[in-house]
């Protein structure tokens, strides 16, 4: 099995991990980083989602041999101690019921943020449709964009 060597949240790790590994498993079963959840397995639900050179990205499309030298951020690294502005957003607005899809969607908001610092409603919109909350908090997802977007700016 070939190892890899990749950067997750700042520390350069090496992974024994066959080509084809979806990144996903390997942060979770390899690293221990499990905030990243397991949703659909087909990139459709964002449950996946950390950034790969800062943009959003399905962890589970991803094979870890495509990973090498990019910098990798998980939930657990997008801020020290979860004071991100979309975090304090997320708990400002009170945005999780069960929970389970927060962290695609916190790390599908910041990447757009990082982009986007002065969104709209729609673009808000627009921007988080492809992460899917079986909850239906998608009001309070927005409001809370919306607020970290004011925080950032």
């Amino acid at each position: 099995m070939p190892t890899y060597n990749i950067t997750v949240n700042g520390d350069k790790k090496a992974v024994d991990a066959s080509p084809e590994t979806p990144l996903l498993w390997v942060l979770r079963d390899h690293l221990d980083l499990v905030g990243t959840k397991y949703g659909c397995g087909i990139g459709q639900c964002g449950a996946c989602t950390i950034h790969l050179d800062g943009t959003a990205t399905r962890s589970c499309l991803l094979p870890v041999s495509t990973a090498e030298g990019k910098n990798i951020t998980t939930i657990e690294g997008l801020s020290d101690n979860g004071d991100h502005p979309v975090q304090e957003a997320w708990k400002a607005v009170d945005v999780p019921q069960c929970g389970y899809c927060q962290a695609g969607q916190i790390m599908t908001a910041s990447a757009f943020l990082k982009d986007n610092p002065n969104p709209s409603e729609s673009e808000i919109r627009e921007a988080m449709h492809g992460n899917i909350c079986r909850c239906a908090s998608y009001n309070r997802i927005e409001k809370a964009v919306a607020m970290a977007a004011e925080k950032m700016s």
